[in-house]
């Protein structure tokens, strides 16, 4: 309205001064101000000609039929646009809400509102996936049908909005990257879940030969012996052909931990009392004392950086419980006796993966792989319980066993009669109570 009254006005002043270019300047300068209709004869007004009165006005109402004509089509295609629009959003709201029916939630995971178009994860990736392309097969022949639509109204002459065409555009790119997003979700997570279940297999199976074992050994009585693993292996004298053997090799590890019962009262030196030789490399893992050199731990020794010297000190007659961890990861180790850290330390055949396949001697050094052995090097003492895991235990665990409170065998060697073999004369098996027997001398 106010548009209206404001052309109006123009054409009023457009014509009054062309009305007033017919007249001569007389020099003089007008205001135009209002007055009522009665007003003072004394105020003199100039009034307009009235000439051509009939014609202006008959052309003002034209204009303002015109206008008011202008004003109903555009009212009126507006309304179309409306009902247009109206009809694409709710066919964009049924297209939205087959994507929608399966959404994320604040914390991440997918939640079920409606339906199972993307809902939660089955057991079957690949089911889901198969859902998930039937999902997006019906959101392209939805976008067919909006176009066919589109082809029709340009058809009929219905305009058809280009930004709800981008839209709809986008939000089918939109679905197709969550789509992908999903997929590759899914075979992330359906390759964890494969190893997890490998590794969490491995372990069972592990634990579950631990457990046969230790049945196998209770079953038989366990010899002369009151549990399988309360014996000690005894090698009195420094010789060349008196050890034990373990009849069980291990697997490629990453990481260690051993650890043993010791009573050595030998000089100098007590010798070595583990060593494990693989083909091509006769001390894989090595613990030594010899001379009168501290007690050594050797991985690998063909390496640069292959020795550590432990802090440790067993050469008093007495029972004592030592530990060694070790992982690849940068080579660091820690050493532990009768359950305290005495030390430790890093750069120890760094990243070297303990090779599998090998032979496990106890009380000699190999030279070659289970044999070739130097007297010079013979352990002399006493060991019990033997125990080897693939993994660096935790101090707490390390401290229960040595203070006796707990018992618990390693994972890849145990401390069983029946794993441990004993060769030459005078080397020999007997019962031990460990913790009942170092109680005197503690």
């Amino acid at each position: 309205m106010f548009s209206l009254v404001y052309g109006l006005l123009l054409f009023l002043a457009l014509n009054g001064r062309q009305l007033t270019r017919g007249q001569p300047d007389d020099g003089k300068r007008y205001i135009c101000r209002a007055v009522p209709i009665t007003g003072d004869a004394s105020c003199q007004v100039t009034l307009l000609p009235e000439l051509n009165a009939g014609g202006q006005e008959e052309e003002l109402r034209n204009t303002v039929m015109q206008l008011r004509e202008t004003i109903l089509l555009q009212k009126e295609t507006i309304g179309k646009q409306l009902g247009t629009i109206n009809e694409l959003t709710t066919k964009l709201s049924l297209c939205a809400s087959s994507s929608d029916d399966g959404k994320y939630d604040r914390g991440g995971s997918w939640t079920k509102d409606k339906q199972n178009t993307m809902g939660d994860v089955p057991r079957d990736p690949n089911s889901t996936i198969e859902s998930l392309g039937k999902t997006m097969k019906g959101l392209k022949d939805r976008l067919e049908s909006l176009e066919q639509h589109q082809m029709r109204a340009n058809s009929s002459g219905t305009p058809f909005p280009s930004e709800l065409r981008d839209m709809l555009q986008l939000r089918l790119v939109e679905l197709e990257k969550q789509l992908l997003r999903k997929v590759n979700y899914l075979e992330t997570e359906k390759t964890m879940l494969s190893n997890a279940t490998a590794a969490y297999r491995i372990k069972t199976e592990s634990t579950l030969n631990t457990l046969v074992e230790r049945i196998s050994e209770l079953e038989k009585g366990g010899g002369d012996f009151k549990s399988p693993e309360q014996f000690k292996l005894s090698l009195p004298q420094r010789t060349n052909y008196l050890y034990g053997r373990i009849t069980k090799s291990l697997p490629e590890m990453y990481a260690f931990t051993l650890c043993m019962w010791v009573k050595s009262s030998a000089s100098p030196g007590i010798g070595t009392p583990f060593s494990y030789g693989v083909p091509g490399q006769a001390n894989e893992i090595v613990l030594i004392e010899w001379g009168n050199n501290p007690i050594e731990l050797l991985i690998n020794d063909k390496a640069s950086l292959a020795v550590a010297q432990l802090p440790l000190s067993v050469r008093d007659g007495r029972w004592h419980h030592i530990c060694v961890a070790w992982t690849t990861r940068d080579g660091q180790w820690e050493a532990y006796q009768d359950g305290e850290s005495m030390g430790s330390g890093d750069n120890l055949a760094a990243w070297h993966p303990i090779k599998p396949g090998g032979v496990i001697i106890l009380g000699q050094e190999q030279d070659v792989v289970g044999g070739r052995f130097d007297a010079g090097q013979a352990f002399v003492g006493e060991l019990s319980q033997v125990n080897l895991w693939d993994r660096v235990l935790k101090p707490l665990e390390i401290r229960s066993m040595a203070n006796c409170t707990t018992y618990f065998p390693g994972n890849i060697i145990s401390w069983l009669a029946s794993n441990v073999e004993v060769f030459g004369r005078g080397a020999f098996k007997r019962p031990l109570e460990v913790c009942q027997d170092r109680l005197p001398n503690a």
